[in-house]
């Protein structure tokens, strides 16, 4: 005899996790510019029943951003980066591959793109924590793997576009992916290691460069 689960009533909590789940495929696929009466038209559910959940679209995207962004953000990965028992390189491998495995997939990838394009909040605020979090962390542990003096504030921004360089690169991985829908190597846990191991060996000579006159 068929069940009655199919046709069950959502619970409130349920309906939410509904919404949010179709907005962010729909924010991944379309970007920001639709209006809540779009956006609920798109959702397949009425502009009153959007409100109820979220009063406003600003509202919906700041739930999508803690869904996509946050809830994915491993606390274990700042213990990770400072954990001094390790070798900083085999640091970097392993922070370096469980991020990728979180980034690389369609809507963390074009959601910040269309973030960046139309609704730059959501970018400078994850882009805050990931300086404060990674590349801060990593640049106190580079300083102190090869004994470099501390940077003067330009040295350091000078440095911060160094890590930079390192985080693009698999970043862009998933750009290559599910932007341009090109083809990318399977085994990203020998790639993304490849670009720590050209980080690291560049690292000590790209620290004393910017601390010459």
């Amino acid at each position: 005899m068929p069940t009655r689960e199919g046709r069950r009533r959502l619970g409130s909590a349920e309906r939410e996790q509904l919404i949010v789940q179709q907005a962010i495929r729909y924010f991944a696929t379309h970007g920001f510019a639709a209006s809540t009466r779009e956006l609920a038209k798109e959702l397949g559910i009425s502009q009153p029943l959007l409100y109820r959940y979220f009063p406003s679209k600003e509202a919906l995207a700041e739930r999508v951003f803690k869904e996509v962004y946050l809830s994915r953000w491993n606390p274990e990965w700042d213990q990770l980066l400072a954990d001094r028992s390790l070798a900083l390189t085999e640091r970097l491998h392993r922070f370096y591959r469980q991020y990728a495995g979180v980034i690389l997939n369609s809507d963390w990838i074009r959601i910040f793109i269309q973030a960046g394009l139309s609704y730059e909040g959501i970018n400078l605020r994850y882009l805050a924590r990931l300086r404060e979090r990674v590349f801060d962390v990593v640049l106190t542990e580079l300083h102190r793997e090869f004994a470099v003096a501390a940077p003067t504030p330009q040295q350091h921004e000078d440095e911060i576009e160094f890590i930079w360089g390192l985080h693009a690169a698999i970043f862009y991985i998933g750009v290559r992916k599910w932007v341009y829908r090109l083809g990318v190597p399977e085994e990203l846990d020998r790639l993304v290691e490849r670009q720590v191991e050209d980080f690291m060996a560049s690292a000590p000579l790209v620290l004393r460069q910017l601390r010459q006159p």
